[in-house]
């Protein structure tokens, strides 16, 4: 009889479907990269609010054919996403590593600026021209662009790590190392409460 209930366990449990991969966007260092990229950020605190707006940073931007930026990370971090003729998702399915939900309809998506704009702005962008801001808005090359339930974005508005982190804490690695890894990349600065939520974060590798 213990054979049989086994047996029946063992048959339940390889017809479960394999669970999705965690989307990964392009770009992420290593924990040891990530941690010297830390120590060479520039602790300084940040600039004033002043003088910003979304719109001083150009998104979603036409990348290739109709399909603009957020389309792009839609079909990148999803799965069997399928576009119309104008590069909507029509379907698919999308697990957002923030806090592991699924997702079937786009419309529950949001494409997250890692670092937001606004704490851009102030820790470095201000002085930027508009073609760089674009840059930084639309970056594909960076992990500075993922895919997540949309209520969890908002959730996080322009919050810093010091103040917002990923509700799911087997994700607080990643999402370190990619903050990390654009304010690197875009010399942008960071505040000591930001440089110690990151260390504490990246211990957790």
């Amino acid at each position: 009889m213990r054979s049989l209930i086994l047996l029946t366990a063992v048959g339940f449990a390889a017809a479960l479907p394999a669970p999705a991969p965690m989307p990964s966007p392009p770009g992420v260092p290593s924990t040891a990269t990530a941690k010297g990229q830390l120590a060479a950020l520039t602790v300084a605190a940040q600039g004033p609010q002043d003088g910003y707006s979304r719109d001083l940073f150009p998104h979603w931007i036409t990348q290739s054919g109709a399909c603009n930026t957020r389309e792009v990370v839609l079909e990148r971090d999803g799965t069997n996403v399928v576009q119309d003729s104008s590069c909507a998702a029509t379907s698919g399915s999308w697990l957002s590593p923030y806090d592991g939900a699924t997702w079937s309809a786009a419309s529950d998506v949001d494409i997250d600026h890692v670092v937001p704009l606004s704490n851009a702005w102030k820790s470095g962008a201000a002085s930027w021209t508009t073609s760089r801001r674009q840059s930084f808005a639309n970056d594909l090359t960076n992990p500075q662009l993922i895919a997540v339930t949309d209520n969890v974005n908002q959730a996080k508005g322009d919050k810093g790590p010091e103040d917002w982190k990923p509700p799911l804490t087997s994700y607080y690695c990643t999402y370190a190392k990619m903050w990390v890894k654009v304010k690197s990349v875009y010399s942008l600065t960071i505040t000591s409460a930001e440089k110690s939520a990151l260390t504490s974060m990246l211990n957790t590798c």
